[in-house]
């Protein structure tokens, strides 16, 4: 069976590293903050250009740790898509705050620019767009609306790590960029982890207090924060696998477009990435109208697929109070409706990618 993102086979190309960097961490004992967590994000830093880069627990933790930084309270209401995993809008209403959609493009899956202003009010602090499967969004028109009414703009790039927009990085395109360092993350750890960019000063010193519960000093505690630190086995794990990044996005681009050039075909839309902007191709998503009749075809044939969304977050349960309704926002709609993701990895072979697309089209 070919695997959906080759994990395995990424540890075994660089097992020897990984190892040694997480026995140091062993050998130390120095298990939380330390000399890992402070050159990881030394690095990151460096890899996105960014003043300041924050490690924590998670994707989830940066974005609702940029919330607290740009206090978000209740009543507060905060811009963002329907179309993203739930942790983009989850947080929001965490907060007591409340997330207020705004519909898709429909090429590029991203937050559609030309829909927020309309949705902005006296309540709006901030949008979130998110930059799915890999490809930045509009991000200058975005800052752009933002300036204009003194919102604050917090890019959810869980999946766009590594990708440029106008020959700068995600993560380094607004007031605060996010991203994730889940384990099928196109830069993941062995766990849970998570990573915070800001060029603002303050904001990054807060940042700091709030993910290590509040804390100013030892004991000392300025603001209610939470224990959203990253581990230091998981920043070994990642100063690994950061010096073979630039390698592995080259070779997801190689493999994206192929699946492209291969996948010519009237019943199936392969994605549209913008002439000014890379992805990394978190996931290598297609959209066609006989969804469930390829996926079959596909498993049978020990082919993995997955939907990333099968159901927009304005039609989830846990958003009903929010008064959304089915046909709210179209594009939205209709995309999960016919989206589905290929496997995707630097180490699917060419091969494994013809049978793919062999199924595909036959």
């Amino acid at each position: 069976m070919i695997p959906f993102i080759d994990l395995k086979k990424q540890y075994q190309s660089y097992k020897n590293e990984i190892n040694s960097e997480i026995s140091q961490v062993l050998e130390s004992c120095q298990f939380i903050g330390g000399e890992k967590i402070a050159k990881l994000e030394d690095e990151l830093c460096k890899f996105t250009g960014s003043k300041h880069a924050i490690a924590c627990s998670s994707g989830t933790d940066a974005l609702l740790l940029s919330l607290m930084a740009i206090d978000i309270k209740p009543g507060d209401e905060v811009i963002t898509t329907p179309f993203t995993f739930i942790a983009t809008a989850e947080v929001i209403s965490f907060l007591g705050a409340t997330p207020v959609f705004v519909d898709i493009d429909e090429m590029s899956y991203n937050i559609d620019p030309s829909k927020i202003e309309e949705k902005i009010t006296s309540n709006t602090k901030a949008i979130v767009p998110v930059s799915l499967y890999g490809q930045p969004c509009d991000m200058d028109e975005i800052n752009q609306i933002a300036k204009k009414h003194s919102l604050k703009v917090i890019e959810d790039a869980a999946q766009s790590f590594g990708a440029t927009y106008k020959d700068r990085k995600s993560c380094n395109l607004s007031d605060i960029g996010c991203t994730s360092f889940f384990p099928s993350k196109p830069l993941g750890c062995y766990g849970d982890g998570g990573a915070i960019f800001t060029n603002d000063d303050d904001l990054a010193s807060k940042l700091r207090m709030l993910l290590n519960h509040g804390q100013n000093e030892r004991y000392k505690h300025k603001y209610i924060g939470i224990n959203g630190r990253l581990d230091a086995i998981q920043a070994a794990v990642l100063l690994v696998k950061l010096k073979y990044f630039d390698k592995e996005v080259e070779d997801r681009a190689k493999i994206g477009k192929r699946y492209s050039n291969l996948l010519k075909s009237d019943s199936i839309i392969t994605p549209y990435i913008k002439e000014d902007r890379t992805s990394v191709y978190a996931q290598y998503s297609i959209r066609t109208p006989n969804r469930e009749s390829i996926i079959e075809k596909l498993n049978q044939n020990g082919v993995p697929t997955a939907i990333h969304y099968p159901m927009p977050l304005h039609l989830q349960e846990c958003f009903k109070y929010l008064g959304y309704k089915e046909g709210d926002f179209e594009v939205s709609e209709k995309v999960s409706l016919e989206i589905m993701s290929l496997p995707m990895s630097p180490f699917l072979s060419e091969k494994d990618q013809d049978f793919i697309v062999e199924i595909l089209t036959k």
